[in-house]
């Protein structure tokens, strides 16, 4: 995988719409194809499924396919027809089994590939719950996935502007991962960069502990970001004081942000994480897409 150069060039082969056939697909859908269209790319749209007893045994017994995998196919065919790809052809492939696992695999498979959702949320914020699907996808994901919440507007036909994007850190490792990302990306669409830290209330004593922070993180940020990131996008580097949940989602408001970008902890045996866990409701919430990319990921722009 080529590293970020001068031109921080970021490097898709494929973008892989997984679908459900949900109208929290349907948006999801049309970000797709404005990404693959955009960088040129191939378009693959992925449905992954398991078959029912009933056409198990269909299966089992002739060489045919079931009612089931013949109208799921019928399905992706009719979204194909609808959404274009960066290469002309748009490709559709119906997969058996758990779309947690096998969603990241046929992207790996692609690479390098950016998985595309959407999902309605499906659980309790409170609970941090983005959907298991959903979730399950990001968790195993080994490259950058885009989702598309519920409160992102429908995009219209060749509508797709990025100009400002969000590049929220912690600066912890799992944050880091994301930083060249959004480098690249805010060089592909000519877009701003705001880099954005949140102290918690319950860190500041005084001011003057606010302002070591704020110098700590300004250096933190020099510390993970690419070396030729002023030449390529200029970031505007904010600190703010609060949850981070709820100054991130401000800041998407009142800054306009097109496109948010976070680092996320690799799935583990552990499941749900508090350091990680505030990403889900963030996604949830936010009125733009989410790019998230994990820790130890193997994508490099």
């Amino acid at each position: 995988m080529p590293t970020i150069g001068k031109s921080s060039a970021i490097r898709l082969d494929s973008i892989i719409f997984a679908t459900d056939f949900s109208p929290a697909s349907q948006n999801a859908g049309l970000y797709a194809s404005a990404v693959s269209v955009h960088f040129g790319t191939g378009l693959v749209i992925a449905h992954a499924f398991t078959l029912v007893q009933a056409a198990l045994e269909v299966e089992a017994e002739k060489p045919l396919a079931s009612q089931q995998r013949t109208t799921l196919k019928h399905e992706l065919a009719l979204t194909a027809e609808i959404l274009d790809s960066g290469k002309g052809t748009t490709e559709y492939v119906l997969v058996d089994g758990d779309p947690r696992k096998v969603i990241p695999v046929l992207a790996q498979r692609r690479s390098p590939a950016l998985i595309v959702l959407g999902t309605h949320g499906g659980g309790s914020i409170d609970r941090f719950v983005l959907g298991s699907t959903a979730e399950g996808i990001l968790r195993h994901s080994s490259g950058p996935a885009l989702t598309v919440g519920p409160n992102v507007n429908i995009l219209r036909a060749g509508a797709l502007n990025i100009r400002r994007i969000l590049y929220a850190t912690d600066c912890t490792a799992e944050a880091a991962h994301a930083a060249p990302v959004a480098v690249a990306l805010a060089d592909a669409f000519a877009a701003e960069l705001d880099v954005l830290n949140v102290v918690r209330s319950r860190e500041i004593d005084h001011p003057e502990q606010l302002r070591r922070l704020q110098e700590h993180f300004y250096g933190a940020v020099d510390a993970i970001m690419p070396h030729n990131a002023g030449q390529v996008c200029e970031p505007h580097t904010f600190v703010s004081v609060g949850q981070p949940y709820t100054e991130i989602l401000n800041h998407v408001s009142e800054r306009e942000i097109d496109l948010l970008v976070l680092g996320l902890r690799r799935n583990t045996h552990l499941g749900m994480q508090n350091r990680t866990s505030g990403v889900f409701p963030i996604i949830v919430r936010a009125k733009c897409p989410v790019i998230t990319v994990a820790s130890g990921s193997t994508y490099q722009p």
